[in-house]
C-alpha cells in the first residue's frame, strides 16, 4: 500500500486515541468531531485490512494487529513531530549550514577581518563562503544566499540592496608629489597622468570613469594603458605612487585616515556604486539568512 496523507493522518488519529485512552478525549485533543474521529479509524481499518481496536460501551482497547501498527509508528510520528518543528524553527533560530556566495573584494577587505564576531554570535550556524567573482547559479550550487556589488542582471534571483557606497578617484601623495594635483578630471585624459582601470567581470571590459555632482555627470576616457581585474592589485599599485585609480569607499577609509591614499575631486562627491544581496526564492528567508545580511549591512554603516 502507498503511504499517503489520508494513510499517515489516521494513523495520526490512531496514536491519539492510545495516547488520550478514549474516542472522546481524542477528539477533544485534535479538535474534531467524535464521529470524525470514528470515521477515521474506519477509514484506516479497511485501507489495511484489519481491525485496530476492539470497542465496547466502557472502553477501547487495541488489538494485537493495532498494536504492532501503533508501537511501530509512535516513533516514526515523534520524527515528523521533530521535522516539522525543525523546519518551523528556521524562520527564528540561527542555525544550520549557511553557504553565501560573495563578492571577493568584499569578503577580503570587509568581511573577512569580522567574521570571528559573526561567528561567535551564532554558536550553531556552520558557515561555506564561496568566494569568487562570477555569481554562477545559487540554485545549483547550493548556495542560500550572495553579496555582490554592481547593478546585477535580471535574473530569477530576488534582489535586495543593501547599501551604496561611494566611488572615489585617488592616489597616494608619492604619485601626487611626483606628477602633480590634478584639480579637474579632465586632466586624467591630458597623457600627463597614469591610470589603472579596473576590468568588468560581467562585461569583459574596463569600468567607465564617470564623475557626478547633482544633476551633472560625465565620464573622461583614461589611457587606459594599465588594466588589471584584482582590487588587491590596484590597491598596491596605487599606494605605491604608481597611478591613480577609482576605488570604492568601502574599504579603503583607513588608507585614507592614514594619509596611505588621498582623495581627489571631492567636489564631485556623487558617484555611487551599490551592494547587492541575492537570493534563490521569493519565500521568507530563513532566520540564518537574515542574521547574516544584518551583520553585513552594520559592517558598512
Amino acid at each position: 500500500m502507498s503511504l499517503d496523507g489520508r494513510l499517515v493522518s489516521g494513523i495520526g488519529v490512531l496514536s491519539a486515541v492510545v495516547d488520550s485512552g478514549s474516542f472522546v478525549k481524542a477528539a477533544e485533543a485534535l479538535d474534531m468531531t467524535q464521529s470524525g474521529v470514528s470515521r477515521a479509524i474506519a477509514r484506516l481499518e479497511a485501507a489495511l485490512g484489519i481491525r485496530l481496536f476492539d470497542r465496547t460501551t466502557r472502553s477501547v482497547t487495541l488489538t494485537d494487529e493495532g498494536r504492532r501498527l501503533y508501537e511501530g509508528a509512535a516513533p516514526l510520528l515523534a520524527g515528523l513531530d521533530e521535522l516539522a518543528s525543525n523546519a518551523s524553527g528556521s524562520a527564528t533560530a540561527v542555525r544550520g549550514r549557511l553557504r553565501v556566495n560573495v563578492d571577493p573584494y568584499f569578503s577580503r577587505l570587509i568581511l573577512a577581518p569580522a567574521l570571528g564576531d559573526f561567528m561567535a554570535s551564532y554558536p550553531q550556524i556552520s558557515l561555506d563562503l564561496v568566494t569568487r567573482e562570477h555569481l554562477g547559479d545559487l540554485v545549483a550550487d547550493g548556495v542560500d544566499l550572495a553579496v555582490r556589488f554592481g547593478e546585477q542582471p535580471s535574473s530569477t534571483m530576488i534582489g535586495r540592496q543593501l547599501l551604496k557606497t561611494r566611488v572615489l578617484t585617488v592616489a597616494s601623495p608619492a604619485y601626487l608629489a611626483k606628477y602633480g594635483h590634478p584639480t579637474h578630471p579632465s586632466e586624467l585624459e591630458n597623457g600627463t597622468h597614469i591610470c589603472v582601470d579596473f576590468r568588468d567581470f560581467q562585461t569583459g571590459k574596463p569600468f567607465v570613469w564617470e564623475f557626478r555632482r547633482g544633476e551633472e555627470r560625465f565620464t573622461i576616457n583614461t589611457p587606459g594603458r594599465l588594466i588589471v581585474n584584482d582590487i588587491g592589485t590596484m590597491h598596491r599599485i596605487v599606494e605605491e605612487g604608481q597611478a591613480v585609480a577609482q576605488v570604492l569607499e568601502l574599504g579603503v577609509e583607513p588608507a585614507l585616515r592614514e594619509g596611505r591614499l588621498v582623495a581627489l575631486f571631492t567636489d564631485w562627491p556623487d558617484e555611487q556604486f551599490p551592494l547587492y544581496a541575492l537570493y534563490p526564492s521569493r519565500n521568507l528567508p530563513p532566520a540564518k539568512v537574515r542574521a547574516f545580511l544584518e551583520f553585513v549591512v552594520a559592517l558598512s554603516r
